[in-house]
């Protein structure tokens, strides 16, 4: 190991004693077990040029293999023999000269745009990989039908990349020229309907690929929301994005007016800065508030145009979420008051997301204030029992909210985390009034585009999939999912192809929408 990072010039800046570890257990001395784990990290020049695993170009690329062991396909210790019982006689090994040759061919082509996609065979072996790489890309393939079962599931050091067939000569040449090995081709992606990879359906290949995690889900669940999910995978689900605006950026000049929002956070609030870092972007000038600040009167609301309550979890959410830091703002009266004044100008706008929803919640701020009590809305815990963190659809609904406007009718991919976002009206006549003053401007959709309260397209069983909340004025608006961890486009789990040529995240625009009231 000394000799291969010397040779790759990797350095170790710090680690672990404890390979030197042992503990008494049960009256048995356990020594630590004697392997040795480098982790090797750099910089990046630009974060935007990133290779992933999921098949773009379905139908249209090949996929070929750049084989570190050099033709050999040793089994000692792969997954396949320990399936089988064994554990093998020769492992695979690393060469850290040619592992270095060819990461330098790789960057050249991954430059020069050759390279679609990329994944590494030392996981599982080949066939995981390209079944991996087919599963991401919600595609099939064909592939050499002359492949042994040793090379299919040999973990050597290898990379699958998927390529133009125009693209091959190139690709030979530069890993010639830097003296990497030679690519060997696979075979080709496929575009279908009911895509296969080695003759298996895809939705299968899927269901055997999640069949251990969906035994933990079943454990970790309630309410057979693990059966849900995993009766999904008997079919191929595509992506149903859609744009109904064209997204640009935002051109802030220096002497610009900017107006000031108050980012207001508590103990255990967490999306502050990506909140702040949005709003900036966008023209507008954020201001780090915490609700100290407003008891101790150093700062008042009076002095913002717009108000944002970010996600995380304020005070642990030890008092149920948000509880705690809406009984600070409603049993201080001068609080209580600000915050009311604020809600009441009609030159401000709110924003509340995750934990801030929450907050808006149980101030009673939505759909319409001053409900009683109990006719309000509330956030329950989710269906699932447990704490979701996942990329999910939503689709813009028309509404009067000024932060969506011009957005109406886009379905956006969006990241959500939450352990309470079930949307429970306790009175149907308020849930009525929603629907008939269309004041839920953001629902989840599932393959069809349509709202829907079935797991995980909706993943807190909210009623007829609504994730947000707004008022009839339009000035106030709270949500589920998180638009500000998904306002730049490499923050975003899944972009589709065809909005390549688009380079300002679709969210970006609930930030200008704030920006352009004030022009």
């Amino acid at each position: 190991m000394r000799d291969a990072m010397i040779s790759l010039g990797i350095a170790p800046d710090g680690g672990k004693d404890s390979l030197s570890m042992a503990a008494t257990v049960d009256g048995e001395l356990v020594k630590a077990p004697g392997e040795l784990v480098i982790l090797g990290y750099a910089s990046m020049p630009d974060i935007t040029k990133v290779l992933t695993p999921d098949i773009k170009a379905p139908g249209e690329s090949c996929l070929g293999l750049v084989d570190f062991g050099l033709g050999k396909n040793r089994l000692g210790g792969s997954a396949l023999l320990q399936a089988l019982n064994q554990i093998g006689d020769e492992s695979p090994d690393c060469d850290p000269e040619l592992l270095k040759a060819t990461w330098k061919a790789i960057q050249i082509l991954h430059d020069c745009g050759a390279i679609l996609s990329l994944h590494d065979r030392s996981d599982g072996g080949l066939a995981t990989t390209l079944i991996e790489m087919c599963l991401g890309g919600n595609c099939g393939a064909a592939i050499n039908g002359s492949l042994s079962l040793a090379s299919l599931f040999s973990e050597e050091l290898g990379l699958v990349i998927e390529y133009q067939p125009k693209d091959k000569d190139l690709i030979d040449r530069v890993l010639k020229n830097e003296g990497a090995p030679l690519l060997v081709k696979l075979g080709k992606t496929i575009s279908g309907r009911v895509p296969r990879v080695f003759g298996i359906d895809l939705s299968t290949l899927r269901q055997w690929w999640e069949a251990t995690s969906h035994q933990l889900e079943k454990l970790q669940t309630k309410n057979g929301v693990a059966n849900e999910e995993f009766a999904t995978y008997q079919a191929v689900h595509e992506p149903v994005y859609h744009l109904s605006f064209t997204p640009s950026a935002t051109v802030v000049k220096g002497g610009d007016f900017r107006p000031r929002v108050a980012v207001v956070r508590e103990e255990g609030t967490n999306g502050d800065r990506e909140m702040a870092a949005a709003f900036y972007t966008a023209g507008l000038d954020p201001f780090d508030i915490t609700m100290s600040d407003l008891l101790a009167e150093r700062i008042t609301l009076d002095q913002f145009q717009g108000l944002v309550a970010p996600g995380g979890f304020s005070f642990m959410d030890v008092f149920d979420s948000a509880k705690g830091q809406a009984g600070v703002i409603k049993f201080n009266p001068k609080l209580r008051e600000m915050f009311d004044r604020f809600y009441d100008r009609t030159d401000t706008f709110s924003l509340g997301v995750c934990n801030g929803f929450q907050l808006f919640q149980r101030l009673g701020w939505l759909p319409i204030k001053g409900l009683p009590e109990i006719s309000q809305p509330q956030l329950i815990r989710n269906r699932s029992g447990r704490f979701e963190s996942r990329w999910v659809q939503v689709k813009i609904q028309p509404s009067p909210s000024v932060l969506l406007a011009g957005m109406e009718g886009s379905t956006l991919g969006v990241h959500i985390a939450h352990g309470e976002g079930r949307l429970h009206f306790p009175d149907l006549q308020i849930l009525d009034m929603v629907r008939e003053k269309n004041l839920a401007p953001l629902v989840y959709v599932d393959s069809e585009n349509e709202p829907t309260e079935k797991y995980p397209f909706n993943p807190n069983g909210s009623v007829s999939g609504i994730a947000a909340l707004c008022s009839p004025d339009g000035r106030h608006l709270a949500m589920m999912p998180h638009p500000e961890r998904a306002f730049l486009p490499w923050q975003w789990h899944y972009w589709p192809r065809e909005w390549s040529g688009i380079k300002v995240s679709p969210w970006f625009q609930i930030f200008q929408n704030a920006r352009a009231l004030y022009d």
